[in-house]
């Protein structure tokens, strides 16, 4: 697979991988508290230089990663959404993160629900899960809006193994059926 050329589109959304120009709206992403509280919390900008640093680096060890979400109409860095598997981690997720200003929009089901063809025609995934912090109201919303349910409580790995996740998520099967239903 040519990562240089790899890009998923949606109606209003641009999806690639994150690049050096995405780094200052990443890092202000990063640095919003309340966008930011379900993830990890903040990062100071060093540390999310390096965030942004592994998520490329991912890319190349094992083929995926979050992506860089561009929004076609103004051409800015609006989240990262995507597949995600680091090491430890409790399954085959897409995950999502989109900028408090954006929040509303559906952006992160939109996107979503392309990583998730993705995820399973491209990657061959057998399922998708959603670790989702228990008292994030909003990704339940967006989760469920994409079909999946929660399917057990789990824990992530360090250095956030204290706090136990929600594991909502559905198998390819399922994503089918419910795709072939709206199209």
């Amino acid at each position: 697979m040519d990562l240089s050329e790899l890009q998923l589109q949606t109606p209003r959304l641009l999806l690639r991988l994150p690049r050096q120009e995405d780094f200052e709206a990443w890092a202000r992403f990063l640095a919003d508290e309340e966008a930011v509280r379900h993830i990890g919390g903040t990062q100071p900008r060093p540390v999310a230089w390096r965030s942004l640093a592994a998520m490329l680096g991912a890319w190349h060890l094992k083929g995926f990663a979050m992506f860089s979400v561009i929004e076609k109409d103004s051409g800015q860095w609006v989240g990262r959404i995507g597949p995600w598997q680091p090491e430890g981690w409790p399954g085959t997720e897409v995950g999502w993160s989109i900028v408090r200003s954006r929040w509303g929009r559906g952006y992160a089901p939109e996107a979503a629900t392309a990583c998730i063809d993705w995820a399973f025609d491209v990657l061959g995934w057998d399922e998708v899960i959603h670790t989702i912090a228990p008292e994030n109201a909003n990704s339940r919303a967006v989760a469920a809006k994409l079909g999946s349910r929660f399917l057990r409580m789990g824990l992530l790995p360090e250095p956030h193994h204290e706090k136990p996740v929600e594991i909502w998520g559905q198998d390819r099967a399922e994503w089918m059926a419910r795709q072939g239903q709206h199209a």
